[in-house]
């Protein structure tokens, strides 16, 4: 999966268009080289055969009855007498060769149409076992223009040919490592461009109900990404004023609700009658619980909690001493065992003390009468509350912590926001809430806040 995520992300792509377009570059690049190296290695042998040719005419002067004749010096004369590797001959306007190197060359020449001053080139494999290549050119001389052939062989030029092999073979091997050096240094170029886009992208993923209110800065980034960082700007402002409106809801209808319950709940109290006046108590006090968890709900949607150091103890015992009348009421036992010292954490009192509450009203829902729901605050920060009911089933751990669920078979006495708004308390303080079975039977809840411990 990850392989597949690289493979279509845009630095991949991006790395990937560029590697092909450079190896289509080199390719193209390295052809034309090698190209442009041998057509120049022929330029080269063309200008040194013109310029054997020169050299000839040069040494060419007229005898005693005024013909042509040819008077190598020193060093040309030992160079064409101890080698074969170049030949060539001379003729005059007649067509009269009156000289050559070897003498068998002149028979081929005088076959020839005399040469111009633009020169033509030949390729001999008839004489002897060599093979050459020459050109023909006519060249002013003292004597008048002298119609020149020169050649050397093909073995002549290997040198040159040599040096053209290393030549290739050194693009051959040099392109390739230039290549990943290149594409190295344009993927880091690209991943360096492509940073701010990734710096938004872990803001945006941290964008969430509880932080609607943060937007994606736009200043840094490509113009190519600017309008579509723009529009979810303004999808995030639609979005924060939806769930305003809705939290502002949930806030109003829970806080007019308070007032008539009040006087409801005032008013059955006072009066005397049957097992219906009492069915309706109870009604009425879910009611009540209700309008509280709603009330919880929209204030942990809508205020930010302030953090301060506190002690767990200190928290924990307090909530079980504000609870044990209601848990007696329902025939139940709470207990409480506090860590040996204090257990300080950063963390908001009351958000903790809700979380702490709402996980013993649902033990004490949920465990049979007479039976004991025991607090226990560890010095891992870990505050666990174990009650001896039915347990929870493994398939369902995940699921009774989401909004208005309730499990077949629960008892109907709340509409299931008291764990979920558990597991948002949590979340704010950095730790987690998980549920595991109790040995003796029932359930462990635990609210680990090692995350926020005090140093």
């Amino acid at each position: 999966m990850m392989r597949r995520l690289r493979l279509h992300s845009l630095q991949a792509r991006l790395a990937a268009r560029l590697a092909a377009l450079y190896a289509a570059a080199t390719l193209l690049a390295g052809g034309i080289l090698i190209y442009q190296a041998y057509d120049t290695a022929g330029s080269l042998n063309d200008r040194e055969l013109s310029q054997r040719a020169d050299d000839l005419a040069r040494a060419v002067s007229r005898d005693a009855e005024g013909a042509p004749r040819l008077v190598l010096p020193e060093r040309l004369a030992s160079a064409y007498a101890t080698t074969r590797d170049d030949i060539f001959a001379l003729r005059d306007r007649t067509g009269r060769v009156f000289a050559a190197s070897p003498p068998e060359f002149a028979g081929l020449v005088e076959k020839w149409p005399l040469a111009t001053d633009d020169p033509s080139y030949f390729h001999l494999t008839s004489l002897g076992s060599a093979e050459y290549y020459g050109l023909s050119v006519e060249v002013g001389s003292t004597a008048g223009p002298v119609s020149i052939s020169v050649a050397r062989t093909a073995g002549a030029n290997a040198i040159v040919h040599s040096l053209l092999r290393e030549f290739v073979f050194d693009v051959a091997w040099v392109s390739p490592v230039f290549m990943v050096a290149t594409l190295g240094m344009a993927f880091l170029a690209i991943r360096s461009s492509l940073k701010p886009v990734q710096d938004v992208s872990r803001q945006a993923a941290a964008i969430g109900p509880e932080a609607t209110s943060v937007r994606l800065p736009a200043e840094t980034l490509p113009i190519e990404i600017k309008p579509l960082v723009e529009a979810m700007n303004r999808a995030l402002d639609r979005l924060e004023r939806g769930f305003a409106v809705q939290r502002e809801f949930t806030a109003n209808a829970a806080h007019e609700l308070r007032t008539p319950l009040a006087i409801i709940t005032g008013a059955l109290e006072s009066m005397q009658g049957n097992g219906e006046v009492a069915k309706l108590r109870e009604d009425v006090g879910r009611m009540n619980r209700l309008v509280d968890q709603l009330l919880r709900v929209a204030r942990l949607d809508a205020v930010a909690l302030e953090f301060v150091a506190i002690d767990l103890n200190e928290v924990a015992a307090a909530v079980v001493e504000t609870m044990a009348p209601w848990v007696i009421a329902r025939r139940r036992n709470l207990a409480f065992v506090p860590a040996e010292e204090p257990v300080r954490v950063n963390a908001n009192a009351h958000a903790v003390a809700d979380a702490i509450r709402n996980v013993i009203e649902n033990a004490v829902i949920h465990s049979p009468p007479d039976q004991e729901v025991t607090v226990m605050v560890g010095t891992d920060a870990h505050v666990n509350i174990i009650d001896r009911g039915h347990g929870v089933a493994p398939h369902e751990r995940e699921k009774i912590f989401e909004r208005f669920w309730r499990g077949a078979g629960i008892p109907n006495e709340g509409a299931g926001l008291g764990l979920s708004i558990v597991k948002e308390i949590m979340r704010a303080h950095g730790g987690y809430v998980t549920v595991a079975d109790n040995r003796g039977g029932g359930a462990v809840f635990t609210l680990d806040f090692s995350a926020a411990r005090a140093g």
